[in-house]
């Protein structure tokens, strides 16, 4: 009786827990990590995770809005900023990041099995050659269906190329690109990826269900509206169409998905508040706020939500005090 117990017990699966990535003003200490037990409240692990080397070198860059060179931000200092993580079949993390405010037109790639040890760190370069100014916000996703992962982000559109949409704010304009790879070595080239016919950033896919994906992407017009939307598709690459209402606080940005239970919890960060904001839902149609039920450190930016298995977390925190010689 006793054994057959025991192999119950170890039949059961490891409990899964809540890892949160994001970036400390002004990113360049590279990775920061929070974690939750329950998707809601959230702590802090110490210090960074992965420093970033790469990128962000060029002290000038050639604006395709001014026609002129420009300084690049914080330059030749390497940055790593809204590092988007996610896990793929084999428990490999895959990271991508921003690695310049503007002037590198490619993003950073790193890839771990731990969270602790990482990867050699690379750029791929996937607008470069093309009229543009930045590679902002990459999010990637793993496409179980076609067994490959998408990574999506904005890059500026030339003045010529404004709609009259894009007129009504007073900065510059941004569209979605997307490439594809099975291996982060080849990649496929640039395609157009969301275009609301309007200036937005910082895409999120959700994959609700096989057949019915979702996008939240920020409206990026300023100003009146630097707000929060969704689109669905069938497809994770799109097309995209049918957007709600706005969802969030006016100047709101760098949102992310998390399902918790029977809800999906979209947080994102309310930056002129400087806190995280958050709703609930269950349909992507009607969005519950839940400011009050969430708990998010100061400081935290734009970063994505991933599930991982306990004894991740646990190595984490053990690292965390052999750094800081926590007891």
């Amino acid at each position: 009786m006793l054994a057959a117990a025991l192999s119950v017990a170890c039949a059961q699966p490891e409990r899964e827990v809540y890892i949160f990535s994001g970036h400390r003003e002004p990113a360049l200490d590279g990775l920061h990590l929070l974690y939750s037990y329950d998707g809601f409240k959230w702590d802090s692990l110490q210090g960074s995770w992965l420093l970033p080397q790469i990128g962000n070198k060029q002290a000038e860059y050639y604006n395709y809005h001014s026609n002129k060179l420009e300084q690049a931000k914080y330059a030749p200092q390497s940055m790593m900023r809204d590092p988007s993580l996610t896990q793929g079949p084999d428990g490999t993390f895959h990271l991508v990041w921003t690695l310049g405010w503007s002037g590198d037109l490619g993003f950073g790639y790193a890839s771990s099995k731990d969270l602790i040890s990482w990867s050699e760190q690379r750029r791929i370069p996937v607008m470069e050659g093309e009229k543009t100014n930045n590679v902002w916000a990459p999010e990637i996703f793993y496409d179980e269906t076609k067994e490959h992962y998408l990574i999506a982000w904005s890059s500026s559109i030339l003045p010529e190329n404004y709609t009259e949409a894009d007129k009504l704010g007073s900065n510059g304009c941004h569209r979605q690109y997307y490439t594809t790879t099975k291996d982060f070595v080849e990649f496929a080239p640039a395609k157009p990826f969301y275009d609301p016919g309007f200036n937005s950033i910082d895409g999120f896919i959700v994959k609700k269900e096989e057949g019915d994906y979702r996008l939240i992407i920020k409206d990026n017009r300023k100003p009146g509206f630097s707000d929060l939307f969704c689109v669905e598709a069938t497809a994770p690459e799109g097309p995209y169409s049918n957007p709600t209402e706005n969802f969030a606080p006016t100047y709101s940005e760098g949102a992310c998905c998390v399902k918790v239970g029977e809800e999906w919890l979209i947080y994102f960060d309310v930056y002129r508040q400087y806190r995280f904001g958050a709703v609930s839902t269950t349909d992507f149609k009607t969005f519950t706020p839940i400011d009050d039920k969430i708990s998010v450190p100061a400081g935290h930016k734009h970063g994505t939500i991933v599930k991982v298995k306990e004894s991740i977390l646990q190595a984490l925190l053990e690292e965390e005090a052999r750094r800081y010689g926590q007891q």
